[in-house]
């Protein structure tokens, strides 16, 4: 594939990657509004209309997150074999197929059965294929177009969410999810066809490249015994599990303290940081020491569990939320530049595949571990000074051997 270091200028508006960043911007706001943050809402609605036990659902919920890991390993596979034109395709209409049974659900075997076929469109439309696919476009500005391209994933929680719980109170769970479904086909299916096509200098059997005398299983094995993926597939599994386990109970934590209306304003708030905090660092990401970026980001979000846990004060706790956030978008987009500054670059697609995996298996017990410990101790504090602990470990782990590289 041809860089911006040839006769393609990756700075230029007119490039065609730009085209691709704003098909993923809007595949990521649909995957995360219906598979990530969609889980909340599906949560909610099966325990009102069914009565059914909260951890049935939510075990459902666990079930979703490890199968779709154990399916993104391999996404670099099937965009290196179908392109990633046809995975965007089956992506979004195996999720909006999925979202439209989920409110058609009747017993629990079916919960989990329409939850695997939710991974399937998960594993289409996360931080996989859209890492893959902005992989093939660009090379020296590949942080800027998936630190963009990744804004969408917040917009699937600020504008998805709302709109879908609207719908739901106007048209009833099943019919919504039928008609979000057919607007998310009606609106993708159009753009990703009419706009992704084959990367510069690829065609359609060539579409990614990849090691001729190495397949991604021993690609794979290779990794494991790398000290240097290990130290970033490890940190961020930590930070990610801490991070995951903290958001997902943060309003449990704050309404008997500020009140469930300051609490939702604290999350929006976090929420919106974790824009600005990726829009900022995108125009820089690339020039940066991308392990010490996110060395600091690791321990910016420990300062912010201090004063969170320590501190009363309804300003403090919002600006220590809007801390923590602001580093929250920046932790799902920096493993892919390391392992693209580190490693050769034909290796790519299949250790961010592999690293994302990594960390959808970890996150994937966080709020499962947090509750337990909350529920242990009688209170907070316990687990989240673990995550604290987790942080800064992280942070000396991905350090250390950044440390060790240089010398």
């Amino acid at each position: 594939m041809e860089t911006s270091t040839g006769t393609i200028n990756e700075t230029s508006i007119r490039y065609s990657g730009w085209r691709i960043v704003a098909v993923c911007f809007l595949v990521a706001t649909f995957g995360w509004a219906f598979g990530f943050y969609g889980q909340s809402v599906y949560l909610a609605e099966l325990h009102r209309i069914y009565g059914w036990p909260t951890s049935l659902i939510s075990t459902a919920t666990t079930f979703f997150y490890l199968s779709g890991a154990l399916l993104v390993v391999f996404v670099s596979e099937a965009v290196r074999r179908f392109g990633p034109r046809n995975c965007l395709l089956a992506g979004v209409f195996t999720m909006a197929a999925a979202a439209a049974l989920i409110g058609q659900v009747k017993a629990p075997w079916q919960l989990y059965a329409v939850n695997a076929l939710l991974a399937f469109g998960w594993a289409g439309t996360s931080l996989g294929i859209i890492t893959n696919t902005l992989g093939l476009w660009f090379d020296n500005k590949r942080g800027m177009a998936i630190s963009l391209a990744l804004n969408g994933a917040s917009c699937g929680g600020i504008i998805g969410v709302p709109l879908m719980v609207a719908a739901i109170g106007s048209f009833g769970f099943s019919r919504a999810m039928v008609a979000a479904a057919i607007v998310g086909v009606v609106v993708l299916l159009p753009v990703i066809v009419m706009l992704v096509g084959f990367p510069p200098g690829c065609t359609a059997a060539a579409a990614t490249p990849v090691l001729v005398d190495a397949s991604p299983t021993r690609i794979r094995a290779r990794a494991f015994r790398d000290p240097a993926f290990l130290s970033v597939s490890i940190a961020f599994a930590l930070v990610l599990f801490a991070q995951v386990g903290f958001i997902v109970h943060l309003i449990s934590f704050l309404d008997p303290l500020i009140g469930r209306e300051r609490a939702a304003v604290a999350v929006a708030l976090m929420t919106a940081m974790a824009v600005a905090g990726r829009v900022l660092f995108s125009t820089v990401i690339d020039r940066l020491n991308q392990r010490l970026a996110s060395a600091i980001s690791f321990v910016s979000q420990a300062v912010a569990l201090i004063v969170i846990i320590n501190l009363q004060n309804d300003i403090a706790l919002m600006a220590a939320c809007a801390l923590f956030g602001f580093s929250v978008g920046n932790l799902i987009t920096l493993p892919a530049l390391i392992v693209q500054r580190e490693f050769d670059p034909r290796l790519f697609g299949v250790l961010v595949s592999l690293i994302t995996g990594i960390n959808q298996i970890t996150y994937a017990f966080g709020p499962g571990v947090v509750g337990l410990l909350r529920d242990a101790s009688g209170s907070y504090s316990l687990p989240f000074y673990g995550c604290i602990g987790l942080e800064l470990a992280a942070a000396a782990l991905i350090m250390v051997h950044g440390i060790r590289a240089r010398s």
